[in-house]
């Protein structure tokens, strides 16, 4: 999927809504225990119910990860179910990889030759060579972590050098050096607020990811003030304010009742760049 795409599904659904499936074992509705795949059953019931109000999945990786094989498997047969029935959303494979260039090939043949999803999201630390063997796929996308959400993003990520740039500044300017707004998207939370200015400022035409809406407290009318352009250019991702709505037999109808609240809110932002 490339960036017109991208936005001709954001004006058609009205919504740059993506839905992260941070989906754990311990949080999901006891009844879908006796299926004989519960992860990927309560993410097909979520993804039927959210689908039409979305334009993105973002499975986290961690979340599969953590039941061995078995989360492998059911991440696998997720990925498969959205590309078979939902041809128009964008997957995101939240992964965070980075690292020397043989290893970081490895992770790019893993999520694009293997699964081919369209994007996963990388760590900029080890510099140039952890991050382009990712971009060698053509129609793919990286989304590199930029500046996150977390209160431990204070720690690197805001720190200032001699001539007052921040890491995160170094960052989106450096890595445009490797690939363009075709190719690229950058990571930045929704608590961020008014740091969207100096962002766009550095990338105003790329894409960005932005997680932190929602249970993490961030304000999507100050995310859309500060960090829409003229192609929408946010994803915006709220995972547990929606997939947890509620823990009963109707989980899959309570998250599409907080899907729908989310992306009523977008299509009044829309309205700024969309007539």
């Amino acid at each position: 999927m490339n960036k017109q795409q991208l936005f001709e599904n954001i004006k058609r659904k009205k919504s740059f809504l993506c839905v992260g499936l941070d989906t754990d074992i311990k949080k999901i509705p006891g009844h879908l225990l006796k299926e004989d795949d519960p992860i990927f059953a309560f993410n097909k019931a979520i993804i039927d119910a959210t689908a039409d109000l979305c334009i993105a999945y973002k499975p986290n990786l961690a979340f599969y990860e953590s039941m061995g094989v078995k989360g492998w498997v059911a991440f696998e047969k997720t990925v498969q179910y959205i590309k078979k029935n939902y041809p128009d959303q964008f997957i995101i494979a939240d992964a965070k990889r980075g690292d020397i260039g043989n290893t970081s090939a490895m992770y790019a043949r893993t999520f694009f030759d293997e699964l081919d999803i369209d994007s996963v999201t990388v760590a900029p630390y080890m510099g140039e060579d952890s991050v382009t063997p990712f971009l060698s796929y053509k129609g793919k996308w990286v989304i590199l972590l930029a500046l996150t959400s977390n209160k431990g993003s204070h720690d690197f990520q805001l720190t200032e050098d001699a001539n007052g740039e921040r890491l995160f500044e170094k960052v989106l300017r450096k890595s445009q050096a490797w690939g363009g707004d075709d190719s690229m998207m950058y990571v930045v939370g929704a608590t961020q607020g008014r740091a969207f200015e100096d962002i766009r400022r550095i990338v105003p035409n790329h894409f960005l990811l932005v997680p932190g809406v929602g249970a993490q407290g961030g304000s999507l009318e100050e995310v859309c003030k500060y960090g829409m352009n003229g192609t929408c250019g946010l994803i915006v991702n709220s995972s547990r304010g929606i997939i947890y709505a509620d823990n009963g037999e109707k989980f899959a109808e309570a998250a599409r009742i907080a899907a729908q609240e989310v992306q009523k809110q977008m299509e009044e932002q829309l309205k700024a760049i969309i007539k």
